[in-house]
């Protein structure tokens, strides 16, 4: 019964947009339509000066990835990172926290699907120190029943993982 109370409680009340808050950086996580567009929206908007783009397939090369999403080279070189070492949501916070220690991040904005902010921001929460302060700001989608079942299935395995003492 707790277990359906709380999927209800997650599906009816996904995260939404943030608002015009500027941060040092935005991360988006590779996967659903419209997260890089939203990162790429927010770099041109000023509200970031930084973008780290997680989880990108290793064969994208810098020019073939500015070409698609219409990024200049010169942003692409002084604001656009390409990380190709994530496979996955728990790897995405590993290198993003590689990335926010060398790039002397305080705070970041992380744009992923509102189906997908839960669990991506608890997993930067649990790697990042907690002076660093995080803003989410969700991409509104239209997720099926199976995606947020999925999902809430996932997000409660990693907050419970997170509880349980480390081997």
């Amino acid at each position: 019964m707790l277990w359906a109370l709380g999927f209800l409680v997650f599906a009816t009340t996904l995260p939404r947009p943030a608002g015009d808050e500027r941060t040092d950086a935005v991360i988006v996580p590779t996967g659903a339509a419209g997260r890089i567009g939203r990162g790429l929206e927010i770099v041109r908007s000023d509200r970031a000066r930084l973008m780290l783009v997680t989880g990108v397939d290793p064969n994208v090369k810098p020019k073939e990835f500015a070409a698609e999403f219409g990024v200049p080279m010169d942003v692409m070189e002084c604001c656009v990172t390409l990380g190709f070492d994530a496979v996955d949501t728990r790897s995405n916070a590993a290198e993003t926290l590689r990335w926010v220690e060398d790039n002397k991040i305080r705070s970041l904005r992380i744009v992923t699907s509102d189906w997908h902010m839960r669990r991506a921001a608890g997993e930067l929460r649990y790697r990042l120190p907690t002076n660093v302060e995080i803003v989410e700001d969700a991409v509104a989608t239209e997720p099926s029943f199976a995606i947020l079942m999925i999902e809430y299935n996932k997000w409660l395995a990693s907050t419970v993982s997170h509880w349980l003492p480390s081997a």
